[in-house]
């Protein structure tokens, strides 16, 4: 099988990781701006509905990794308000403004921040209820160490739940959604972003990233158990769901 094309933010010559950490620290300071103008506010019932199923769960103990702003954590503790959550992210300049949006609800107590490499999660295996990421996998530049990190550190038969964005397969609604994401949303990022090339890339990465069967595929390849994908959307993204 031919090696799949590393598609990153900015060149090829620097690595992927690199160039994601500095992506987000550039446009942190509008990311949850853009993301509920951009989404239609779509993205805040995505976030919601993959909660309440882990909610089903009640579970205690939480770790969101590619935490961003801390929209998971916040929503994990409105539905879980007893559970404790970490978050953690590469990027500094998102965690600080999540630091603030966690401190203003008066939740340090529940929910911690960290800085680290969802690649190499810090974390001692089993030490999680369930493990949670949001638009957040598709940046790896190793997915499948990046999901078996996550499946590590996950307890023995805890759940895993990855929200990501996926390609829509119905007429017409592929074709304009398409059309937006690669022409309309670049031209919005550059009018109100400090970093166009950042929804450049957000389009190229949705496009070479695996969806539907073809993650669960790599899901199993991880070690995971008892996969599952639900469309959200018309498949404008996806919940997918494994157990340790």
């Amino acid at each position: 099988m031919a090696q799949e094309e590393v598609v990153k933010p900015y060149n090829q010559e620097e690595g992927k990781k690199q160039q994601v950490q500095q992506m987000f620290d550039s446009v942190a300071h509008k990311y949850d701006a853009l993301n509920r103008f951009l989404s239609l506010r779509l993205d805040v019932l995505w976030r919601r509905k993959t909660i309440k199923l882990l909610a089903k769960q009640g579970v205690k103990n939480v770790l969101d990794v590619a935490t961003g702003t801390a929209d998971i954590p916040i929503e994990i503790n409105k539905q879980l308000p007893n559970a404790q959550i970490t978050g953690l992210d590469l990027s500094n300049q998102m965690l600080e403004h999540g630091r603030v949006k966690v401190s203003k609800k008066g939740l340090n107590d529940k929910i911690t921040l960290v800085q680290g490499d969802s690649e190499n999660l810090p974390f001692d295996t089993n030490s999680f209820d369930a493990v949670t990421a949001t638009f957040g996998v598709r940046n790896y530049e190793n997915l499948e160490k990046g999901l078996s990190e996550m499946l590590r550190v996950t307890a023995e038969g805890g759940y895993v739940y990855v929200l990501e964005f996926s390609k829509p397969t119905m007429f017409p609604f592929k074709q304009v959604y398409n059309f937006y994401f690669k022409y309309i949303l670049p031209v919005i990022g550059k009018l109100t972003s400090k970093d166009p090339k950042a929804y450049k890339y957000l389009f190229e990465s949705v496009q070479s990233f695996p969806c539907g069967e073809d993650f669960l595929a790599v899901l199993r390849r991880c070690g995971y158990s008892e996969v599952r994908c639900i469309p959200l959307t018309l498949g404008v993204c996806s919940i997918y769901i494994g157990k340790k």
